[in-house]
């Protein structure tokens, strides 16, 4: 099947439906016969789906710079953990390694991946989908705002479009499972 790189947090976030949420998304995926590419984190709702797929079957990858494993923060127990030297390394070694794109809520870091990949989709770098999963509507507002920037005329529709989003795990992998296809 494909390989889906899921950004999300380091944290857990202050509502257990974040948690449930990455639990869910993780066993989807070792259910339906993707494979994970992720940060490589033990913590936070990184860790959670990570173990929720390697509970499920499924395979994981996941990719480190440096001085984050040196902090022991990796998580040990992968398929494969990718060691690079920087946080640009890792992003553009999960965008390689990836077949399709999810945000899950997180913070700064998890917003940065997401436009980047975005932006580097808008400009033709790649073709792969990409979806948010709108968690007790966590990225409502800044939907709102993305509709808003086109009705301002600073972003196109069709690229507002490429950025799919559901509230379910199930939901999501199905729409980017169907332009996967």
């Amino acid at each position: 099947m494909s390989r889906i790189c899921v950004y999300l947090g380091s944290r857990e976030g202050n509502s257990p439906a974040f948690r449930q949420a990455a639990h869910t998304l993780g066993t989807s995926l070792g259910q339906r016969g993707h494979t994970l590419v992720y940060g490589g984190a033990r913590v936070g709702l990184m860790g959670e789906l990570a173990n929720a797929a390697l509970e499920a079957g499924g395979q994981v990858i996941g990719v480190m710079p440096d001085h984050l494993v040196e902090r022991e923060q990796a998580h040990f127990g992968l398929t494969e953990l990718i060691r690079v030297p920087n946080m640009h390394e890792r992003k553009a070694t999960m965008a390689a390694n990836a077949d399709a794109f999810i945000a899950l809520p997180g913070g700064i870091g998890t917003f940065e991946e997401l436009f980047e990949i975005w932006t580097w989709g808008y400009l033709g770098l790649h073709d792969k989908p990409m979806g948010l999963l709108d968690t007790e509507g966590f990225y409502a507002p800044l939907l709102a705002f993305l509709d808003s920037t086109v009705s301002h005329g600073f972003l196109a529709q069709t690229t507002r479009d490429m950025l799919l989003d559901a509230s379910t795990p199930d939901l999501l992998l199905d729409a980017l499972e169907a332009q996967l296809d």
